[in-house]
């Protein structure tokens, strides 16, 4: 079978932990964008170091593609579980690109390359992934320079005889792949754009990072737990070059206190976790709602209860979120769907969290944070540090109700002043100190969320995609912003639209509009109950009645969701 790929194709990449499946998508993704393709990678693993089946997708079109699709055009199987691990997205259409001489498939549409031959040829068996990346590039025609090139930048500091297996081996793999297009086996005839070289090749850990950067971030405090860690490490690569305190607490307890320390101090500081870790901080947050204490937390969803599927993705922690931390006390929750929402936002959070004196959540989840793809270099004509704290004179009084606006007291620092900062975890004055006066108790309270009226004149409302004159609406947040989109365009029906909320709290009240004008509207999200929905319902009254709900561990893809869509409007209008 001949077959020449053009406008997209979808590479799959699939093996045991430590087959070095995260080095050929790292490779291929640097080198194809560098050539002026669009790509997008995601990956799926087991929670294991070695072992079990992973697999990386990687998208490489002539227009933007962030989404996960299910259908795969070449599979790289480095495993013989490989192929039944992926099950029904192999289809006759696959071409399968294998070392048959170790796997011993029996395929239709199989290329047998020699990749572990080759790789013990070269002297080390390690290579054979690196083989692979070229016999992809040379399906591609990629210019062997720009390969060379990234090889020698990526494992120059390894040493020379590094340096060269691997060049040799991405040489010896690229023969194939170009002698396979020559031959009309498999052609990829994607057209390139020159502009896109000057593209930033980020993951939504490292939009996260970035903006936290610019956000003023001076101190990260975690303790790892996937998926937030890569955002620890990433500040933790900053920190090389910027003067950030990367700290690896003792446990979660540890780490958000130190962040409120760290805000008390007159630092901008931020924690990274998940859903389990979070569990740990809910008292910390509680203690930022009574002290009145900007703390920002970026939390990345998986799936739960407990330890859950540590590895996969879910949307389940937005109750978590919202209603963390005992008492009464106001929080904003960001939900990024795209990268430059997670580094705008990110961004934002530092200086709303300084402003209003309340935690700041960014809500990510797997998928979102380890997928790549092409992004605009951010624009930053706009960007500003934001520091609200104040010089206080001796008769300073840190929760002052007279000078309180919107419920928002000048908040000072030590030793910015002479006034003493007196901060307690118990019912408190306005001075700070320790109070059971039952009056004063309430003022507090109103005060604190009175906060809600200044943080609602900055709310974020949810972005429509789409005509304007729809008569059907997708309803979603956070990460499944990309795959509703590319899921209504490929209905090709402009009755759908999507409105996508990368502010899940507080609720943009107006939001109901939207709803109004819909004959039929549609909740997505990864998880069982339809949190978004429920809480929709409870701010604003009104309910979402039909849900597409995936709550497996996986993204939805969009064929899937698609499909769904389709089937929920049947009846309302004629599916194409």
């Amino acid at each position: 079978m001949n077959s020449t790929l053009k406008e997209e194709v979808s590479i799959v990449l699939s093996g045991e932990a430590g087959q070095g499946i995260q080095t050929i998508e790292s490779l291929l993704t640097y080198i194809l964008k560098r050539e002026g393709y669009y790509v997008f990678a995601t990956k799926e693993y087991m929670s294991r170091i070695r072992g079990g089946s992973n697999s990386t997708e990687i998208r490489v079109s002539s227009r933007p593609v962030n989404s996960f699709v299910e259908k795969i055009d070449i599979l790289i199987p480095l495993s013989k579980n490989s192929v039944t691990h992926l099950g029904k997205r192999v289809s006759d259409n696959t071409f399968i690109v294998a070392d048959n001489e170790s796997l011993k498939l029996e395929m239709d549409n199989l290329i047998d390359v020699p990749l572990l031959k080759i790789a013990n040829d070269l002297g080390n068996p390690i290579f054979a992934n690196v083989v692979a990346v070229g016999v992809v590039l040379g399906l591609f025609g990629i210019r062997i320079k720009t390969i060379e090139d990234y090889l020698i930048e990526t494992f120059g500091r390894k040493g020379k005889e590094i340096v060269e297996g691997n060049i040799q081996a991405a040489s010896k793999g690229y023969q194939i792949g170009k002698e396979l297009r020559d031959k009309g086996k498999i052609v990829i005839d994607i057209e390139t754009n020159d502009q896109l070289k000057e593209d930033l090749l980020l993951s939504g850990t490292d939009a996260v990072a970035l903006g936290a950067l610019a956000g003023g971030c001076d101190s990260v405090f975690a303790y790892p737990m996937t998926p937030g860690t890569g955002v620890l490490t990433a500040m933790a690569n900053f920190s090389k070059d910027f003067d950030i305190v990367v700290e690896q607490a003792e446990d979660e307890i540890a780490a958000i206190n130190m962040a409120l320390g760290s805000w008390y101090a007159g630092g901008r500081a931020m924690v990274t976790t998940s859903d389990g870790g979070f569990a740990l901080m809910e008292e910390g947050v509680s203690l930022a709602g009574m002290i009145e204490s900007p703390v920002v937390i970026h939390l990345g969803q998986r799936p739960a209860p407990a330890t859950g599927l540590p590895t996969r993705t879910a949307q389940e922690a937005l109750n978590l979120v919202i209603h963390a931390g005992h008492g009464e006390f106001p929080r904003i929750v960001y939900a990024p769907g795209t990268l430059e929402q997670a580094f705008y936002l990110t961004q934002k959070a530092f200086n709303m969290a300084d402003k209003y004196q309340v935690p700041v959540f960014i809500l990510t989840d797997q998928f979102f944070v380890d997928s790549y793809s092409n992004v605009k270099k951010f624009d930053l004509s706009d960007i500003k540090i934001e520091k609200h704290f104040v010089e206080t004179d001796e008769d300073y009084k840190r929760y002052d109700l007279s000078k309180a606006v919107k419920g928002v007291s000048p908040r000072g620092i030590p030793n910015f002043g002479k006034g003493l900062i007196v901060v307690d975890s118990d019912e408190h004055d306005e001075y700070g100190h320790i109070t059971e006066n039952l009056e004063i108790r309430v003022k507090m309270v109103d005060k604190r969320l009175k906060k809600f009226e200044a943080i609602n004149d900055e709310i974020i409302s949810p972005e429509l995609v789409g005509d304007e004159d729809y008569e059907y609406l997708i309803v979603c947040w956070g990460s499944n912003y990309h795959v509703v989109k590319e899921a209504i365009e490929s209905i090709k029906d402009k009755k759908i639209a999507m409105l996508h909320f990368s502010q899940v709290f507080p609720l943009d009240k107006d939001a109901v509009k939207y709803l109004e004008n819909a004959k039929k509207v549609i909740d997505v999200e990864n998880n069982a109950t339809g949190q978004f929905a429920r809480l929709f319902k409870a701010e604003t009254g009104v309910s979402i009645d039909s849900k597409i709900l995936k709550y497996n561990g996986m993204p939805f893809s969009v064929e899937e969701l698609k499909i769904k869509i389709t089937e929920k409007l049947r009846g309302n209008y004629n599916v194409k």
